[in-house]
């Protein structure tokens, strides 16, 4: 895959997030905390996904700290702004960040250089992984993935595949498929998802990986088709998609994930007290119908279990960024 802005030679080194000790759902002794309004730094624009589900766990976490929990959006490159800003605040629990796939996991290993150090945040809290769906335009002479293959393979360079931006799921996604499957397509960067999306319907692009429940409105109207989705099971309402592992394709299992962090040096009883604020928040009806309402997997789990995720998804994307050379200029 080919973008004018990202070559095929260079990595840029990166590091591993460092893992955090915690106890996982009691409710720790923190006295005094929080004597004062929590903000939560979203690195990217409003009304997004990452914004609403933000602002749905934040109402319910001010309900149980008694305290407000304010969301504030500090947006732009990729989500290294806010990430920049939430790792120089004061580790004292009163600024946390949204953390996910790009900026904790991928990131640092694209970017020639960063503001900001991955390692210096401290995981709280997983919210939700989200799998994407390969789907193409209606009129596309091919219907599942060993099909999607053979036309790239017969015409190498010549199948485009859309994505919301470098560095992405999106993005990723296909290059894994490609390294995975030995064909080269072309990648055709959009800004953004919705941009993407609309010039697949019209037929201006072969392919595209989407998040499964952006894509559904267009899969149940059919405007595009779907070909396999990166989840490790099929998904409850996608039954009849196969996942790329069943085409025989393992390696494409890919979720965009997001969840809580807090800079480095914050009292592991302040960690402990907000994994369980969260924990309880992301329970509520209304945020855990939002999750799974659009086929995503629910989070949840410890520090220590978040803390190791991110350290495997950095492991393999780095290693994918390593092997296709890819790297923002």
């Amino acid at each position: 895959m080919s973008f004018h802005f990202v070559t095929r030679r260079r990595l840029v080194a990166g590091a591993a997030l460092a893992a955090l000790g915690s106890a996982a759902f009691a409710q720790p002794a923190a006295p005094g905390y929080p004597a004062k309004p929590i903000t939560i730094i979203v690195p990217f624009a409003a009304g997004g996904n990452t914004d609403v589900k933000t602002r749905l766990v934040a109402k319910r976490m001010g309900e149980i700290l008694g305290q407000s929990v304010i969301v504030d959006n500090k947006p732009g490159a990729s989500g290294n702004i806010g990430m920049e800003l939430a790792g120089r605040a004061a580790p004292d629990g009163y600024t946390l960040a949204m953390g996910s796939f790009g900026p904790l996991a991928v990131n640092p290993w694209i970017y020639p250089k960063l503001n900001f150090d991955p390692k210096a945040f401290v995981p709280i809290i997983l919210l939700e992984k989200s799998p994407l769906v390969l789907v193409a335009p209606m009129d596309r002479p091919f219907g599942n993935v060993n099909e999607v293959v053979a036309a790239a393979k017969a015409r190498p360079g010549m199948l485009n595949i859309a994505n919301a931006g470098p560095g992405g799921a999106h993005h990723l996604s296909a290059e894994l498929f490609e390294a995975a499957a030995g064909i080269d397509m072309v990648g055709v960067p959009f800004k953004g998802g919705g941009p993407a999306s609309t010039a697949l319907m019209a037929g201006q692009v072969d392919l595209m990986f989407e998040q499964t429940g952006a894509a559904m409105p267009a899969i149940q109207t059919k405007k595009v088709k779907p070909i396999a989705v990166t989840s490790a099971q099929r998904l409850r309402f996608m039954p009849d998609v196969p996942t790329f592992a069943e085409a025989g394709f393992p390696a494409v299992t890919v979720s965009n994930w997001m969840g809580y962090v807090a800079p480095r040096g914050t009292p592991p009883e302040i960690v402990a007290r907000l994994q369980a604020a969260f924990a309880k928040a992301m329970e509520h009806p209304e945020v855990k119908d939002r999750i799974v309402s659009q086929g995503n997997e629910f989070g949840g789990g410890s520090s220590q279990d978040f803390a190791a995720f991110i350290d495997s998804e950095s492991g393999k994307w780095s290693k994918l960024v390593k092997e296709r050379g890819i790297r923002m200029e």
